[in-house]
């Protein structure tokens, strides 16, 4: 890797940092660069989940006040992620590159819909709770647990937009303001990251030098977008998710 490469797969993992912080999608910006460099696109995915540990981890913590009185509903999304993540790690260096990503600007799309129409239909079901009675789940129910789940399989083989379907998925099924889901969603991505990057550890080859330059890049931009992010109305957050949701499935599907 010569310097100028080095120097642009930290400059990707800085802005990968400050966009997962505020959205998710970072792996949309290091993925590329590191194919650029002539990387193998499974030692590109594994040192990216590995570099991005540290972005999430400084995002997470960037939110840390949103996160004040969600302890439990942490620790019950957080082992669906754990188990999801471990579940796509595996599928990563067991099935062929396509199997998974066919569906993935699927999943992207219908996360970006749920996204845009969450105000109208989280009114509709607290409407409907209203009517029959029925109190609101915090921690979402039984459906958010499984969908968290299914999320952090594919953030576990891929990562690219994990973050955008936490937020919709938590946005329909949890009544709650969206930075404090925010700040849940980059805890479930550094639990997604942190697991898989175990796992890569001992089954998986990655590149060093790329997974130190996007660490403190990644960690660098975390706080960056965590300060950026707190600062947001929900409805420009909301739009900043589709943007970059609607350029992460034209990426997808063009690659």
């Amino acid at each position: 890797m010569t310097i100028w490469e080095m120097l642009a797969v930290f400059v990707a993992g800085t802005c990968a940092g400050t966009i997962n912080a505020m959205v998710g999608s970072g792996t949309l910006i290091t993925f590329p660069v590191l194919l650029a460099t002539g990387m193998p696109p499974v030692t590109a995915t594994v040192s990216n989940a590995l570099g991005l540990i540290p972005g999430a981890v400084s995002g997470a913590i960037g939110y840390r006040a949103e996160l004040t009185g969600q302890r439990r509903r942490v620790m019950r999304l957080g082992a669906a992620a754990v188990c999801g993540g471990l579940c796509g790690a595996i599928l990563l260096v067991s099935l062929p590159s396509t199997a998974f990503e066919t569906i993935v600007p699927i999943l992207v799309s219908l996360a970006l819909v749920l996204v845009i129409l969450q105000p109208r239909l989280s009114k509709a079901v607290q409407r409907r709770r209203e009517r029959k009675n029925v109190i609101t789940k915090t921690d979402g129910g039984p459906l958010l647990i499984g969908g968290v789940l299914t999320a952090s399989i594919y953030g576990g083989y891929f990562t690219a937009a994990q973050g955008i379907i936490y937020m919709s998925l938590m946005g329909m099924l949890i009544d709650e303001e969206m930075q404090r889901l925010n700040a849940v969603k980059n805890v479930l991505a550094a639990v997604v990251n942190a697991i898989a990057a175990l796992f890569f550890l001992f089954v998986a080859h990655f590149d060093w030098t790329a997974v130190v330059l996007i660490a403190v890049g990644s960690a660098i931009g975390g706080q960056i977008g965590a300060k950026v992010g707190r600062r947001l109305s929900p409805a420009v957050l909301r739009g900043l998710i589709v943007v970059v949701g609607t350029v992460a499935i034209v990426q997808l599907l063009t690659r």
